[in-house]
């Protein structure tokens, strides 16, 4: 028989014969023994990998006594196997991890003035301590983050995270706080734009569910189906009869996918009616941000009252036991950022978990949408309809 080599398994010249299945296992046994000496973890899984399937896609040809031979193969894949789990973990071991809240802390050390060796390539500048603390608490959410994400993946959770709130509540900067240090193929940020004129037809909820999170998955909803509830009966953009299906249907949709075994966490970022006005006029100067600015966001401020009656509704009818809402005060940007990813850190019990008490959130800034609806009640006009 041909001998044979890694590049033979890639390029998939490798056959299997009555004739040839003692050869192969010798040939098989010289390289893996080869892999095994050099430690070569990735190649010892390419050949594994890729003789599991020679071997499926050949063994349908084979007759008894060489199914038999076949046998010797399968044992040698087994070994092979179990030797990738040893190096895997003496790897794991040997790995002298970056200690990060060391590097943060060399980074941000205060200094009175420059060694003469930094003169030329630094500058000393000054920094709130306050935005340094936020940083490096930031940091040891974000490593937790990654923890939570590996353990998701590896459990086969499904996690839905809604980010529902007014124009420039910070949803955006929330979720790149959440996202920017995690693995994109299993947290992904799903941001619709406005339905075209073959969704406007579908089943309102059609084009969210493409976007559902699969096991091992978290998805990130930048606004979602609560647009329904929200922007679209303050703007004139439904009538009452479908917004009405949606606050029963909605309910029921949640119920159905938390059935299924899919986590749902709907945050709500609230802002004072006197931050938004502050944000939407550095949208309008800020040649980085106007971006932002949407057509609808001209309205915000002078339809304040309705978006109160809409979010009274909405809470009132769509905060459920299975599927509550989370209200984020986001006035302060870094509070809300930090207790945000805080909360989602605590629905999980995670390996290496940090102690619950650097998890702790600050009632002034997280509360329930049932509290939400008792703040509500002394602000709006329940004699009044949003469809008046």
């Amino acid at each position: 028989m041909k001998l044979f080599n890694i590049t033979d398994i890639f390029d998939n010249v490798i056959t299997m014969s009555p004739d040839t299945l003692e050869a192969l296992h010798d040939e098989l046994r010289k390289t893996y023994k080869k892999l095994r000496k050099d430690l070569d973890v990735d190649n010892l899984r390419v050949l594994k990998n890729r003789m599991t399937t020679i071997i499926e896609g050949n063994s349908r040809k084979l007759g008894h006594k060489e199914l038999h031979k076949l046998h010797k193969l399968q044992t040698l894949l087994t070994e092979i196997g179990e030797t990738i789990v040893e190096i895997e973990e003496i790897q794991k071991n040997a790995i002298e991890l970056v200690d990060l809240e060391e590097k943060f802390d060399k980074k941000y050390k205060a200094l009175k003035k420059l060694p003469k060796s930094k003169k030329n390539t630094h500058v000393l500048i000054a920094m709130k301590k306050a935005e340094i603390s936020y940083e490096e608490e930031m940091l040891t959410l974000q490593l937790e983050l990654v923890k939570l994400q590996r353990y998701i993946q590896e459990s086969g959770k499904k996690v839905l995270i809604i980010f529902e709130g007014r124009d420039a509540a910070g949803k955006g900067g929330n979720i790149k706080r959440f996202t920017e240090n995690l693995n994109p193929r299993n947290a992904k940020v799903v941001a619709l734009m406005k339905p075209s004129d073959v969704e406007k037809w579908q089943w309102y909820f059609q084009r969210y569910i493409a976007h559902l999170p699969n096991a091992g998955e978290m998805v990130f909803f930048d606004r979602s189906w609560y647009n329904r509830a929200g922007v679209e009966p303050v703007m004139g953009f439904v009538g009452k009869k479908d917004y009405e299906k949606f606050m029963n249907d909605v309910p029921e949709l949640e119920k159905m996918l938390v059935r299924s075994w899919t986590k749902i966490i709907k945050f709500y970022f609230s802002v004072s009616k006197e931050v938004q006005a502050a944000r939407f006029h550095e949208r309008r100067t800020n040649p980085l941000k106007q971006y932002k600015l949407s057509p609808i966001d001209q309205f915000s401020q002078k339809l304040w009252d309705r978006y109160t009656m809409a979010e009274y509704e909405n809470f009132s009818r769509t905060h459920t036991d299975h599927a509550p809402w989370t209200i984020i005060n986001s006035d302060d940007k870094e509070a809300s950022r930090i207790n945000a990813i805080k909360y989602l850190l605590n629905q999980f019990d995670y390996p290496d978990k940090i102690s619950r008490d650097k998890l702790e959130l600050d009632d002034r800034i997280v509360y329930t949408g049932r509290e939400k609806v008792r703040k509500l009640e002394k602000e709006v006009d329940k004699t009044k309809s949003l469809f008046e």
